[in-house]
């Protein structure tokens, strides 16, 4: 589904952003890009979604060429989700919100279509259409957001920092509401998050940069079990996985608080007994 091949960026009078970045990330997948800021996160999902044109090597997204196809080409492949919503929404209304996205992809001759998806999409989040989007909560406006990129049905999204500013109910909400979609439709998942507990909770596999360069990639929790690899990406591990690690030898494997919970009461048990 994206394909990067020995891909550099550079922004104007400035040195190389990123550099040399090779990898390839299959359809459904579910993958975060971690690293500390100025590591490369952001400009790399650009680079992803065609904001940002390599200036050496090749971005391809299900096929398609970023730096030679068209922005209404893109638009259809790939959904891109703000850290703020409130630079990415621009209408009156959530239901001209929606729409406006549908527009803009599928042509104003469409405007059958483009009420029915958006009636879909005002239901599956739970508005009437009728709200100002800015007079909504943060978490709100969120999904609004959300709800706009996810119209035109896009193959692959991506998430700069979506759990930003939310709450634990509303950050549970959308990042369930994301895992729904990669796992029923399919849609791939590009995510950078500040947040680790939520990229051990979701992510099934992290891409980890550091200086513009690709570290590491692989499964989420052998990138977190790696002390050495976490320091020089200069990135802590969710609690859980460093509780686990320095437990020692038998909880190092522990994935979540029950496993590790149920290995600290037999080790209790095993004591006693002895």
């Amino acid at each position: 589904m994206i394909r990067a091949e020995n891909v550099s960026y550079s922004y104007p009078g400035n040195a190389q952003t990123v550099a040399g970045l090779s990898f390839h990330i299959e359809k459904g997948e579910f993958a975060a890009i971690l690293g500390e800021n100025g590591a490369g996160k952001t400009t790399t999902v650009k680079l992803i979604d065609g904001l940002l044109k390599p200036t050496e090597g090749k971005m391809t997204v299900n096929g398609l060429d970023t730096a030679k196809s068209r922005v209404s080409e893109r638009a259809a492949q790939v959904g891109f989700l703000f850290q703020n919503p409130d630079r990415q929404i621009c209408r009156n209304t959530v239901r001209e919100e929606i729409a406006f996205g549908l527009r803009a992809v599928w042509g104003r001759r469409e405007e059958d279509k483009i009420r029915t998806r958006t009636d879909e999409l005002l239901e599956r989040f739970g508005f009437t259409g009728d709200e100002d989007p800015f007079a909504l909560s943060r978490g709100q406006r969120q999904q609004v957001a959300l709800a706009s990129t996810l119209a035109p049905s896009p193959a692959v999204l991506i998430l700069d920092e979506p759990t930003t500013g939310l709450d634990y109910r509303e950050c549970t909400r959308i990042m369930d509401f994301i895992r729904q979609l990669n796992e029923e439709e399919g849609t791939t998942v590009v995510m950078v998050c500040h947040d680790m507990e939520v990229v051990l909770d979701y992510a099934r596999r992290a891409l980890v940069m550091a200086g513009g360069r690709l570290l590491a990639d692989g499964p989420v929790r052998e990138i977190f079990r790696d002390e050495a690899l976490m320091k020089k990406a200069s990135l802590l591990p969710p609690q859980i996985i460093r509780i686990a690690g320095e437990l020692g030898e038998g909880f190092r494997e522990a994935d979540d608080a029950e496993t590790l919970s149920s290995l600290v009461a037999a080790k209790a048990e095993r004591r006693r007994g002895a």
